[in-house]
């Protein structure tokens, strides 16, 4: 069948059409009439994206993720915001709502057959280009419908509100268990310190060490100058006791100098006298018991220097052992200090580092604590739902529209069928197709004609070459 077949024979069957299409068009002028109206009120939310903690500052790049806003429409439609919705409206309480569940056999909770039959007809419409979202809600009471829509939306903020503080207290419970260790490590660190410092006498380790330091420097010091002054004083005291006379201690010391010279003056004086008197003569003996005295004098003089230049060697040689013995005393002391320094060190260090665990941990608790108690959202809602005054179903003119089209369907399939079923010949070529052989003419249809009103023969047509 061509288009030309099927056309005529559509226009042959068109009372079937406008009858089919009649019956499609009343049936849904019925229904839509008997249909119950449905209303639909709408809350838009907008999701801030910022991506600023306010607690914190820090920057959320979660909520520029492309499935940030899936997740918040899937929230929405999850059953902890119904049933935040249904807590809010009061719905369990209501009696008649409380029949319809005992009516309804249902063996649950009220709140959760509740919360499902919310679900069932909550709609969110997420922006294309933007990060709004539209709640949309569905029923037969307008106001109603906009309480559901409005009681949805801020079950919705405060569940997400308690996504963010849940966490957070979980976190800040925990970081308190933690304060408490760190605090008890904190003080058993600072007592083994202070114990420490109490038993070892130290306040300021590096400033001790650094006097003891300088103390065995200046030990050394003193060791090196007297170690020096030591091999001066045993040079002199070798050279006092080996040749007295030309000892410097000696020849520089005044005592001798003068008795040397008063020597030689009374020496003078008794060759003087020798050569004038006789050794017998009184003068001669006065002159020489003089002359023998200074020379006794002297002499012990000169054993005096030297024995003083001996004592003084010997007393540098007990100074250099002295010194010595404290510079061994000193390096031990101060290598002691520098064992306690490390110590000391390493157990402040351990007070140091359970000090600064113990106030990380504190500030922790109290930024998580802060968060715990936040109430802020990131969630606003752009427009609340008002009872719509216009049912968003049924929608006669599109019912009335669409029931044409299918009407329209229907009879054009209904007129195919038949067709099919009860095939004639519509038309000269219709024919000739079918068996085969040329047309030698054709019968039209009488004309009726308008002025007289008599019909006119039908004329013959000649056959086609």
């Amino acid at each position: 069948m061509n288009f030309t077949q099927l056309f005529l024979a559509l226009r042959a069957r068109y009372k079937i059409i406008i009858a089919v299409l009649l019956v499609t068009v009343i049936a849904a002028l019925g229904i839509s009439l008997v249909m119950s109206k449905v209303y639909r009120a709408s809350t838009s939310l907008v999701l801030n994206t910022k991506g600023v903690d306010p607690i914190t500052g820090m920057t959320l790049p979660v909520q520029m993720m492309s499935g940030y806003v899936a997740t918040q429409a899937d929230i929405i439609r999850s059953k902890s915001v119904a049933l935040k919705a249904v807590e809010s409206l009061k719905l369990a309480e209501n009696p008649a709502v409380q029949q319809q569940f005992r009516d309804s056999n249902n063996e649950g909770d009220i709140k959760d057959w509740l919360a499902n039959l919310l679900l069932a007809k909550i709609e969110i419409e997420p922006s294309r280009d933007s990060s709004v979202l539209t709640i949309n809600f569905k029923g037969e009471d307008p106001t109603f419908v906009a309480a559901v829509a409005n009681a949805f939306a801020q079950g919705y903020l405060d569940f997400s509100v308690q996504l963010k503080t849940d966490p957070a207290m979980q976190a800040s419970g925990f970081i308190n268990t933690q304060i408490k260790l760190l605090r008890e490590q904190y003080e058993l660190a600072q007592s083994r310190l202070s114990k420490y410092q109490k038993e070892n006498n130290i306040y300021s380790a590096d400033n001790r060490v650094d006097v003891e330091t300088a103390r065995l420097n200046e030990l050394s010091s003193q060791l090196v100058q007297v170690q020096g002054l030591l091999m001066e004083a045993q040079s002199r005291s070798r050279q006092a006791t080996g040749n007295a006379g030309e000892s410097p201690d000696v020849l520089n010391n005044s005592l001798i100098q003068n008795l040397k010279s008063q020597l030689a003056t009374a020496e003078a004086r008794l060759a003087d006298t020798s050569q004038r008197l006789a050794p017998n003569h009184p003068q001669y003996i006065a002159a020489k018991s003089e002359v023998d005295k200074l020379r006794s004098n002297l002499q012990e003089q000169i054993r005096t220097a030297s024995s003083g230049v001996a004592s003084n060697s010997n007393i540098y040689k007990q100074r250099e052992s002295e010194l010595r013995a404290a510079l061994a005393a000193q390096k031990a002391r101060v290598l002691e200090l520098n064992g306690a320094r490390d110590e000391f060190a390493v157990l402040t260090n351990e007070a140091d580092n359970a000090r600064r665990s113990y106030e990380n941990a504190m500030q922790r608790y109290n930024q998580t604590n802060l968060e715990g108690q936040a109430r802020q959202s990131d969630i606003a809602i752009l427009s609340l739902a008002v009872p719509p005054t216009k049912p968003s179903s049924p929608r006669l003119l599109l019912n009335l529209a669409l029931a044409v089209v299918v009407g329209l369907i229907l009879g054009g399939g209904a007129v195919l069928v038949m067709e099919l079923l009860d095939q004639r010949v519509r038309s000269a070529s219709h024919m000739a197709d079918v068996f085969g052989l040329p047309v030698l003419g054709a019968i039209a249809k009488p004309r009726v004609s308008k002025r007289s009103g008599k019909s006119n023969p039908p004329a013959a047509l000649l056959p086609q070459q």
